[in-house]
C-alpha cells in the first residue's frame, strides 16, 4: 500500500518508536524489504539515492518496480518510495516520476539558502500529497560522493527549518553513513535534546542507522528520532552472504551460478538484517 510517510512518522512519534527506511539497490533489495515489512506487519520507507535511482534505470523506473511489486506481492502494510539525500534538481526528478516522498538536502548550503529552496520544495511536495525530509547539519562520511565532516546541527536553524511544515528533520548529531571508526565518539545526545525541544511534534530522522549500538539507538528514539535510515548493514549482510556462497563453490554446483540461486543467500539475509532492525525499532506490528 503505496502512501507518503507523514501518518506513519506521525504515529512513530506519539508511540514512540521509529520506523525504518531500508535503501534499496535492485529488485533483490526491494522484494526483501517488502516481503520482511509485511511478514512483521511494519510499516515502511524504501530510500532511493540519487546514485542507486540512476543504477536502476531512473526514479520513474525504480516507482514503477515498487508499484507493480506492491500490487502483485499482496503488500498491505504502508509503504513510502522516499528520496534521500537529494539535490534540487533530484527533486524535482522525483516528484515527476511519483515518488510518495522526498528528502531535500540542502544542509551543505548556507541557512538562508537551505530555508528558500526547501520552502519551495515542500510547497511542490504538499500540493501533490507526498510528504518532504529536510536536513540541518552534516552526516558523516561519504554519500553519493558527497563528503560532509558531520557538521553538529545549530537547534536553532532546525526551528527555522521545522517551521517551514515539513514533515520529518534530519539533524546532524555524529552520525555517519558508512560503517563506524573505531574511535567514533557516539551521538551527541545533548544537541538531540535541543534539537527536539526547538522542534516539537516534528518527527527526527536518524541517518547512518548500520552499526550504532542497540542501546544508542532506543534512546535516541527516546528523543524523537521517529525515523531510522539503514544501507550499509544490509550491503554488509548480502556482500558476506554471497562470497560464503561462493568461496563454498556452490556457484559450480549444478546450476548454482542461476543468479536466481546466487543471489539468494543474500537475499534471505537483508531479509535477516530487516528483520532485526524492525524489531530494534520498535515497529514491528504497527502497521
Amino acid at each position: 500500500m503505496l502512501v507518503n510517510g507523514i501518518e506513519m512518522l506521525q504515529k512513530a512519534k506519539a508511540g514512540h518508536y521509529a520506523v525504518g527506511q531500508f535503501n534499496i539497490n535492485n529488485l533483490e533489495w526491494t522484494k526483501a524489504v517488502l516481503l520482511t515489512a509485511e511478514e512483521l506487519k511494519a510499516p515502511v520507507i524504501l530510500g532511493v539515492s540519487e546514485g542507486a535511482g540512476k543504477y536502476m534505470g531512473g526514479f520513474s523506473t525504480v516507482q514503477a518496480m515498487v508499484a507493480a511489486m506492491d500490487k502483485e506481492l499482496k503488500i498491505s502494510v504502508p509503504v513510502c518510495t522516499h528520496l534521500d539525500h537529494g539535490t534540487y534538481e533530484g527533486a524535482y526528478k522525483c516528484i515527476k516520476a511519483g515518488f510518495t516522498s522526498i528528502m531535500f538536502d540542502g544542509s551543505h548550503y548556507a541557512i538562508d539558502e537551505n530555508i528558500a529552496k526547501t520552502k519551495e520544495l515542500t510547497n511542490a511536495a504538499h500540493h501533490l500529497g507526498m510528504s518532504i525530509e529536510a536536513e540541518v547539519g552534516g552526516i558523516g562520511g561519504t554519500e553519493d560522493g558527497v563528503t560532509s565532516n558531520g557538521e553538529l546541527a545549530d537547534p536553532e536553524e532546525c526551528k527555522k527549518i521545522a517551521d517551514l511544515g515539513v514533515d520529518m528533520l534530519a539533524a546532524g548529531i555524529g552520525n555517519i553513513h558508512g560503517k563506524y571508526p573505531a574511535d567514533w565518539k557516539g551521538l551527541n545526545f545533548d544537541v538531540l535534546a535541543k534539537v527536539q525541544e526547538k522542534t516539537g511534534l516534528m518527527p527526527l530522522v536518524l541517518h547512518g542507522g548500520s552499526g550504532i549500538p542497540d542501546e544508542m539507538i532506543k534512546k535516541a528514539i527516546t528523543l524523537g528520532v521517529s525515523k531510522i535510515n539503514v544501507n550499509t548493514e544490509c550491503q554488509l549482510s548480502f556482500a558476506a552472504a554471497t562470497r560464503k556462497y561462493i568461496e563454498a563453490g556452490k556457484d559450480l554446483e549444478g546450476k548454482g551460478f542461476d543468479p536466481r540461486k546466487l543471489l539468494a543467500p543474500g537475499f534471505e539475509a537483508i531479509r535477516q538484517t530487516v528483520r532485526d532492525k524492525i524489531n530494534l525499532f520498535g515497529s514491528a506490528g504497527k502497521a
